[in-house]
């Protein structure tokens, strides 16, 4: 008996955006050792079920999340320079991609324009993928930015807001918008509720990636499976996605932000 296709499975998008931490590269556990290690350089130690509660949160919420659970918000800035220097640090030693992301990524890019969405500071992104050999996948990396976009040229859109952090749904808003696509048209990959909030307030479809949330609770994602070398996913990706390839040389970055994706 054949087993039916996910609904999700049975459609090909016109573009898809990618989480970048825990989703594209093995990141996640780099901010679960920044944690503890800011936790450790002020003689503190992360209170029980911390590292669900901060997974995919902006790093600067992050350290103000660190500072109220151990109730020294006194700490905030100090926390959250310690986290972010700890992760530049452990990231740059490590960047390691997921299990099968390259391929997905691979037969994705021959076929529809990716972009990436990140929380993740702008430079590790970038940095991070071009290691891995996947940056001129992308054509555009959106991260959250604390100042107004500029307008697109003379004569262009007028500036826009600030791109503001997931659960935020700028960052994906904006990387549809640079693909030149309708958010519905989209598909997001994730692998944090936080991102999958951020996705779907935007517009965008969304593919939950990995471990289930513990509580069973998928965020309003559509389909969830464990892995990107899930293989009827890579099947999809050969057999099913179609579309126009992206031009070579147009990627592209927007916005400038940092912290976990």
């Amino acid at each position: 008996m054949t087993t039916p296709v996910h609904p999700l499975l049975d459609w090909s998008p016109e573009a898809v955006v990618f989480d970048c931490d825990g989703t594209l590269m093995d990141s996640e556990r780099h901010w679960q050792e920044a944690r503890r290690l800011a936790f450790r350089n002020f003689g503190l130690q992360a209170p029980p079920g911390f590292a669900e509660q901060a997974k995919g949160v902006h790093y600067a919420d992050c350290g103000r999340l660190m500072a109220e659970s151990v109730r020294k918000p006194e700490l905030t800035a100090d926390l959250t320079a310690s986290l972010l220097a700890n992760f530049l640090s452990l990231v740059a030693d490590d960047p390691v991609t997921m299990p099968g992301a390259v391929e997905l990524v691979r037969l994705l890019s021959s076929r529809l324009p990716l972009a990436v969405a990140s929380n993740c500071p702008l430079e590790v992104v970038e940095e991070s993928l071009a290691r891995a050999g996947l940056r001129e996948r992308f054509r555009h990396v959106v991260v959250p930015s604390g100042a107004p976009r500029e307008a697109d040229g003379p004569g262009g859109a007028p500036a826009a807001e600030a791109v503001r952090p997931k659960p935020w749904p700028d960052v994906y808003a904006e990387a549809v918008r640079l693909c030149g696509v309708r958010p519905e048209r989209a598909l997001a990959v994730e692998d944090s509720l936080t991102g999958v909030e951020s996705a779907r307030r935007a517009g965008l479809r969304v593919l939950g990636v990995g471990p289930r949330p513990d509580d069973g609770d998928e965020g309003g994602a559509d389909l969830w499976v464990p892995s990107l070398d899930d293989p009827e996913l890579l099947t999809w990706a050969r057999t099913r996605v179609t579309g126009p390839a992206p031009d070579s040389g147009s990627s592209g970055s927007s916005g400038r932000g940092q912290g976990p994706s």
